[in-house]
């Protein structure tokens, strides 16, 4: 505190006022004035001192506290509910480490969930990786054109899963970043459930999946192409898992809060400890196909939740799975 020019300058400038004051009174009224002057004066500048003191402690104290909240330190608390410039910057002082060490855990958070994302990023690639490998080691020692040809398929399939990943990946990470813009317009349903079924009717009629489709005559306000990437990635994730000779039903509704779109399966159904974390990035439940990823249905999720809209899912193993896209009319 004494280093403080300022402080010195102030002390020493009350203690020659009042000696001159006292020397002044002493002269023009005798020596009873020197106590009548210097007594308070002396009591105001000790005053002065101890408050003053007071304030360098406690700017000390704050002091000490920036300095273990900048070595890492947990912020404890110094909420100060007294009056005065020191405890309105105390309480400020607080609230900003506060926000800063929230925004410090959820960087380790992100920072630990990249770190396993990219580790099951890495485990997915791997899997076509080494059987693309074992394939081209294979191809370079064959000889019959036939098993040669088998080959150049398998790895034609695993490039195909390989290019799917990737882009699914890249599609989340934008979402993810806010990069994309949701371009809501007024779609009517009929053609839009048909863009959407059109490129499974191949494969429906392979494992001889029966489709029926019911849609009314309105409107969904949605972005178009984003809802058609949600809703095939649904529909592929319900005829993965359905048998030969299945039935998918494809129905839109409407309500004065939502229109929806309903998508029901007969397929083998989903575990109930696994529904809840069916929209997880990577989440393969006890049901899953063996080439299943595990992240078609948390980019539906994510796609219709940056519409500001919804995915309910109910299911009964061996009977099937029922999910209902919802596009509110208004925010919810």
């Amino acid at each position: 505190m004494l280093k403080n020019r300022e402080f010195k300058r102030m002390m020493i400038a009350a203690a020659c006022l009042t000696v001159a004051a006292s020397v002044c009174a002493s002269i023009l009224l005798g020596w009873i004035a020197i106590v009548i002057t210097f007594l308070p004066g002396a009591a105001i500048i000790a005053m002065y001192y101890y408050f003053t003191k007071k304030r360098y402690e406690d700017i000390a104290e704050l002091d000490s506290y920036l300095v273990k909240v900048l070595a890492g330190g947990e912020a404890p608390d110094i909420n100060d509910q007294q009056e005065g410039e020191l405890s309105i910057l105390r309480n400020n002082i607080y609230k900003v480490t506060t926000t800063l060490y929230y925004q410090k855990e959820l960087l380790e958070g992100d920072k630990k969930a990249l770190s396993d994302a990219i580790a099951d990023i890495s485990h997915q690639l791997k899997t076509p990786l080494t059987s693309m490998m074992v394939m081209n080691d294979l191809l370079g020692s064959e000889d019959d054109p036939e098993k040669r040809a088998e080959f150049l398929k398998t790895q034609s399939g695993q490039l195909d899963r390989m290019n799917w990943l990737v882009q699914t990946l890249l599609k989340l990470s934008k979402i993810d970043a806010g990069t994309i813009v949701m371009k809501p317009e007024e779609v009517l349903a009929k053609p839009l459930i048909s863009e959407i079924i059109k490129p499974f009717e191949v494969q429906m009629d392979i494992k001889n999946i029966e489709c029926g489709i019911s849609t009314g005559d309105f409107v969904i306000k949605c972005d178009r192409n984003w809802t058609v990437e949600a809703v095939q990635n649904i529909i592929k994730n319900c005829i993965e898992h359905m048998e030969e000779g299945g039935r998918l039903d494809i129905t839109c509704e409407e309500t004065n809060l939502f229109t929806q779109i309903v998508i029901k399966d007969t397929g083998c159904g989903i575990a109930e400890e696994d529904i809840p974390h069916i929209f997880e990035r990577f989440y393969k439940g006890k049901n899953a196909g063996k080439d299943s990823v595990g992240i078609g249905l948390a980019l539906a999720k994510s796609i219709m939740e940056g519409q500001h809209g919804d995915i309910l899912v109910s299911s009964k193993e061996g009977e099937g799975t029922e999910f209902r896209v919802r596009f509110y009319k208004t925010i919810v």
